[in-house]
């Protein structure tokens, strides 16, 4: 019915807003197509293949509709990493794209897109700073003049002395002039004439004109992508599981994270699982062309968005624009200097660090900027899926002390005086009514709210000496809302504890949730069943029992 609504409202005045919104899209999204595709080792065209394939298979079978697809930093950063150490030729590299593909596509199928929004903020922050630094080193090179570096940010950082030394002017005066339009470039222009158009044409034109000595993208080819052919022999798959594990968990999280802010802009809601299987697709098409893997591009969707593109339309129709592009400006492409795109992409580096998180480090707390720190150091220096891997355990951990606070802040453990809980006749712990005022054979221990590993370890320290210290104590479950598998293993050692110090447990309230836990994992095959009662009258009787008192009339 939602489907039918949809097209149904499908008039002049969205196709419009579509038309608009794919041309802009498919302006802005080229030079920095050609610029990710330089960055990552596949070529200029490569980013075009790229922008092309994904864009179309993504926009038609993903799950937001708004959202552009294309090459984008982190995946651009993360391919170069796969050329570098896990391919040693063109087409192993392809077959990790593909591969890659697959594995968002399975995703999607098996539901896992909701669970990326489960990722902590700090950890994604750091990722991204991490990424927007990456890209500022590595741009480096190619600003100076110098030929880029084999392997990471730390190899470049190494080359810095040669290259200064040899620098090239020519090529510091385009990189120049290409991040200065990108920053100053009015805003007022940029809905007509992009600023990373803008920058492209001044660069170039500074390079062809006057600064002929600069290097130059060079030869690229024109017309169709050909298809390539996976490497599929057993050893190459095998090679490529890793690295494929990479780049297809690092799309994932940055094409849901680029659907969350669609739908805070466009107020509706992405379907996580669907995006996934478009993006899959996309990067399956785009590793068969020989193009580069990219994901949701949080830039080309704002300015679709803010262009008036709303549909599937707009996407597809940025892909097909830049098909036409691809078809007849590969011999305009050949003459772009390499220091052009190194200005952009300079520019685009700065703006995928997270500016708005470090500007509030005196007041973010301290763990969370542990793992933000953590994640973006480790980022730059290793690899970006351990960096996220360790930023999550380290999150994990954070997270879990922070629920062993709350949890154990939900935990009751107090003594009950004979006299107000027993009742009148009940005598002191010495068997005379000298010390009934303060005897406490009795002890409640009660559990509320939820319980997991996070608090098991505390539960036992905490609760074991109490139960030691009384003749009788009751367990109490009646708020007890779940307990994990962890949880439920305190319990019984909770059991075995006051069996080692003869102290009788009487078990209230046990009924939910908790109780299922508990009777999967056997945890109560000790206690007798007239020692779960269901109300604290019943508990009260049982105890008065126990220690041997009259029944209370």
């Amino acid at each position: 019915m939602q489907l039918r609504q949809t097209r149904a409202s499908y008039d002049l005045a969205t196709l419009r807003g579509d038309v608009f919104g794919g041309i802009t899209t498919a302006v802005v999204g080229l030079p920095v197509a050609l610029a990710f595709g330089v960055a990552s080792g596949l070529g200029a065209m490569a980013g075009l293949y790229g922008a092309i394939a994904l864009g179309f298979f993504a926009a038609v079978f993903g799950g937001t509709r708004s959202q552009i697809s294309g090459p984008t930093g982190p995946m651009a950063v993360a391919m170069a990493v796969v050329i570098t150490d896990h391919a040693s030729t063109l087409a192993e590299a392809l077959t990790v794209v593909v591969m890659a593909g697959i594995i968002q596509a399975l995703l999607g199928v098996l539901r896992f897109g909701r669970f990326v929004s489960y990722t902590p903020y700090s950890v994604i922050s750091g990722f991204m700073s991490g990424v927007g630094i990456i890209i500022i080193i590595l741009q480096t090179l190619p600003a100076l003049g110098a030929a880029s570096a084999d392997g990471g940010p730390l190899e470049v950082m190494r080359a810095w002395p040669d290259a200064i030394a040899g620098i090239n002017a020519s090529a510091v005066a385009i990189a120049a002039v290409s991040l200065s339009v990108c920053i100053f470039w009015p805003a007022r222009f940029s809905r007509w004439f992009p600023a990373t158009l803008a920058a492209l044409a001044a660069g170039t034109l500074l390079g062809v004109l006057w600064l002929a000595d600069a290097p130059v993208i060079g030869e690229v080819p024109t017309g169709l992508p050909e298809f390539t052919a996976p490497a599929l022999s057993l050893g190459a798959l095998a090679g490529a599981v890793q690295p494929a594990v990479m780049l297809a968990l690092l799309g994932a999280v940055d094409s849901l994270l680029t659907s969350l802010i669609a739908d805070s802009m466009t107020r509706t809601r992405h379907n996580p699982n669907q995006e996934l299987i478009g993006q899959g697709l996309g990067n399956i098409a785009t590793g068969l062309v020989g193009g580069l893997p990219g994901a949701g591009a949080t830039v080309g969707t704002v300015v679709n968005i803010r262009a008036g593109g709303s549909t599937r339309v707009s996407g597809a129709l940025r892909a097909l624009v830049l098909l036409t592009l691809v078809l007849g400006a590969g011999s305009y492409v050949e003459s772009i200097p390499l220091a052009a795109l190194a200005g952009i992409l300079l520019k685009v580096g700065w703006d995928i660090v997270d500016w708005r998180f470090l500007k509030r480090l005196r007041r973010v707390q301290r763990e969370h900027l542990m793992i933000m720190g953590i994640t973006m150091v480790l980022t730059v220096v290793l690899d970006l899926i351990t960096a996220v891997a360790i930023g999550l355990i380290v999150a994990a951990m954070s997270a879990a002390r922070q629920f062993e606070r709350l949890q154990l802040d939900n935990v009751v453990s107090v003594p009950l005086l004979d006299q107000s809980f027993l009742g009148d006749d009940a005598e002191g712990a010495d068997g005379s009514d000298g010390g009934v005022d303060f005897s406490a054979r009795v002890g409640l221990v009660a559990l509320r709210g939820t319980f997991t590993v996070a608090s098991s370890k505390s539960l036992i320290d905490i609760l074991g000496a109490d139960i030691a210290e009384h003749e009788v104590v009751i367990i109490d479950f009646a708020d007890t809302v779940h307990m994990d598998d962890s949880a439920a293993l305190v319990v019984e050692r909770l059991l075995d504890t006051a069996e080692a110090s003869g102290t009788e447990v009487i078990l209230l309230g046990l009924d939910g949730a908790p109780a299922t836990s508990l009777h999967a994992l056997d945890v109560l095959g000790q206690v007798p069943h007239d020692r779960i009662v269901a109300t604290l009258d019943e508990a009260r009787a049982l105890a008065r029992r126990l220690l041997g008192l009259p029944e209370s009339a």
